[in-house]
């Protein structure tokens, strides 16, 4: 099939990227650079270097006909959400809506959008959360991730346009950007690698559910395959809070020091973890990889590439 992948350089994308062009599939990537990595790219998909708000957008359509599209092209960061949520929006909600919009004209068959799980859930008491749950996201970041996935019932709703929203958890892996706020795996590799002394913001016992890249990778596909429409959470369902985090990456890197403290982020969310159910019942999907398993991946990853230019922007 011929799939367009948006932010298809960054460090899920591309990994969904190389999956689809391994099970022979014909991929364009769209992608500005501005967070994701030219050498990242599979040098057997086409690239066009683009912006999603761009007008422009329209002719790759026009070119390459896409049958299926999946929209991971994005400003990944919550805090910079909160300090800049016009620019947020211009590009996660009116750029993903030129995505869409292009996607109906074209007659695309499927959309798969990669969302966020934490982000829309918030705190809260059931844990892990399911995706029958309330959304009152509490950034920008999060508000237009739930925007979008009520734009794809829309389109749903008026032409047809099929869809399928994955809500991850805190993703990590090889290529994570070090300079995105979700990115506390990679942050911390990046910080230890560079000599440079990392820091645990507030008492670190502030939880997270982290699902490695391939598992992430693996529901992706899935996704293509399904008929369904509609959400579904891709988490592990296990919550590890940041000294526990911070000791496993210690262990993989050799690094003796301790880890200092700092002021705690206000309003950053205190824990978070995703029940998976549904895309197993629907899907069968399950994660694999442990947590310690990901971390040695990740951390063998950081320590080849340090220094290469894959290190982050």
């Amino acid at each position: 099939m011929k799939i367009l992948v948006t932010g298809g350089a960054g460090f899920i994308g591309s990994h969904i990227t190389d999956a689809l062009i391994t099970k022979g599939h014909q991929v364009t990537v769209v992608d500005n650079l501005s967070s994701g990595q030219k050498e990242n790219i599979n040098p057997k998909a086409k690239f066009v270097k683009m912006d999603i708000s761009n007008p422009n957008l329209s002719q790759v359509f026009e070119d390459f006909k896409p049958e299926i599209i999946y929209h991971l092209a994005a400003q990944i960061d919550v805090r910079k959400s909160l300090v800049d949520p016009i620019g947020d929006a211009k590009i996660n909600i009116l750029g993903s809506l030129n995505v869409l919009d292009n996607a109906k004209q074209f007659s695309v068959k499927k959309i798969i959008f990669s969302s966020t799980g934490g982000a829309l859930y918030g705190d809260t008491q059931m844990r892990p959360t399911p995706e029958t749950h309330s959304t009152h996201p509490l950034s920008p970041y999060g508000i237009a991730k739930l925007t979008i996935e009520n734009y794809l019932y829309y389109y749903h709703q008026l032409s047809g346009l099929h869809y399928v929203t994955l809500r991850y958890a805190n993703v990590y892996g090889p290529r994570q950007n070090a300079k995105g706020e979700a990115g506390v795996v990679a942050i911390f590799c990046d910080k230890i690698l560079g000599n440079e002394l990392p820091m645990i913001n507030g008492d670190g016992t502030q939880t997270r559910d982290y699902v490695f890249v391939s598992d992430v990778v693996a529901a992706n596909m899935l996704a293509l395959e399904s008929g369904k429409p509609g959400a579904y959470n891709v988490g592990t369902g296990i919550e590890t809070d940041v000294n526990q985090l911070a000791d496993l990456i210690k262990k993989a890197l050799g690094y003796k020091k301790e880890i200092s403290h700092g002021q705690a982020k206000t309003g950053e969310q205190q824990t978070s973890s995703l029940d998976y159910s549904k895309i197993k019942k629907d899907f069968g999907w399950t994660p694999k990889v442990k947590l310690t398993d990901g971390i040695r991946q990740t951390t063998e990853w950081f320590i080849k590439n340090y220094g290469k230019g894959k290190k982050s922007k």
